[in-house]
């Protein structure tokens, strides 16, 4: 059979101005009217940053003044993580292409200012330590309008339909700035591994209402009665008849151990919330969380028995001290005494 050829691009070839080389990349450069932003050969050719380090810059160039360029929002964006995204922002750091400095805000806030430089070295950013004009002006991204650098005679030429000396366009889309009320200052690790956030510890579950060893009729009539009777010592707890029959075990643990009802009143009624939305979840919590533990019995309050100490005796034969039940001889004249027998 044979082989179908692409007539598609043999057309388009033709169609590029100037020669085309035998191998490698072949550009088809098309001018920008719109919607593109001028990157320099000095950070897309880079000979030190990885490739991480230099989309991230192209991306952060290509962005409008005051967008946010935070390790997450930028793992938001990209697939990349966040390890990764925080590496090559402190490439761009070592190498004098973004910049941070600390400000105070107001009422004793501190933020940081972010600044981002298309030519390193060109303009000098010195760290600023007043406070900011504004908290929306904290983070921002500003770009420092400089004149077109000389090319240097090491430079690979780009082949671009509008030429410039150092330059590429490259388009990007541009996205709206992402305003936050507060500044989130991002965390500066110029060496070592960067330390990122803690994830929040998973809640404990809710501890389940107490229930009493046996729910007898007579603890179930008075826990009832007693939780009717609530709405007469404070007006806020008005409960319904299913809210009293989920709280019955509850006040029933609190008797079967002893509590008398002015306590268990006392605990569910002092210092009400102002306004108290919800009466039977705070009764609920306050008789799980305030459970009392079962009273002690008497015996259990007596001080422990100290053990009996054996006096001491005076031996018949060397006349020493020494600790027996019974008076006789110390260990030393009976061992002694078994020898001479």
């Amino acid at each position: 059979m044979d082989t179908k050829h692409d007539n598609a691009l043999a057309h388009t070839l033709v169609g590029i101005p100037g020669p085309v080389p035998p191998s490698g990349v072949i550009h088809v450069a098309i001018p920008h009217t719109s919607r593109f932003t001028v990157v320099g050969n000095h950070l897309a050719q880079h000979a030190e940053l990885s490739l991480v380090a230099i989309g991230v810059g192209v991306h952060i160039q290509s962005l409008p003044a005051g967008a946010e360029i935070g390790i997450k929002t930028l793992a938001a964006r990209f697939p990349e993580g966040e390890a990764k995204i925080a590496r090559a922002l402190r490439e761009l750091k070592a190498h004098g292409y973004l910049h941070r400095s600390r400000v105070r805000l107001t009422k004793g806030r501190v933020g940081t200012r972010t600044v981002f430089c298309n030519q390193p070295g060109a303009v000098p950013v010195a760290p600023v330590v007043g406070p900011a004009p504004a908290p929306a002006l904290v983070r921002e991204h500003i770009r420092v309008p400089v004149p077109a650098p000389v090319p240097e005679p090491t430079a690979v030429p780009v082949r671009t339909a509008v030429p410039e000396p150092t330059a590429v366009p490259v388009a990007f889309p541009v996205q709206e700035p992402i305003r936050a009320p507060e500044p989130t200052s991002v965390p500066e690790a110029p060496h070592g591994p960067v330390r990122l956030p803690s994830r929040a510890a998973p809640k404990q579950p809710r501890r389940p209402l107490p229930h009493p060893h046996a729910l007898t009729p007579e603890l179930r009539q008075a826990s009832s009665a007693f939780l009717a009777d609530l709405r007469r010592h404070a007006e806020e707890l008005v409960l319904s008849e299913q809210d009293v029959e989920e709280l019955v075990p509850g006040v029933a643990a609190w008797l079967e151990r002893d509590a008398t009802t002015d306590a268990i009143r006392h605990a569910l009624t002092a210092d009400l919330p102002k306004p108290l939305k919800h009466p039977a979840r705070l009764l609920k919590h306050r008789l799980t969380a305030l459970l009392p533990p079962p009273l002690p019995r008497i015996r259990d309050l007596a001080p422990p028995l100290r053990a009996p100490v054996t006096p001491f005796q005076t031996c018949d034969g060397c006349e020493r001290a020494f600790r027996s039940p019974h008076p006789g001889h110390c260990r030393d004249c009976r061992a002694q005494h078994r020898e001479a027998a």
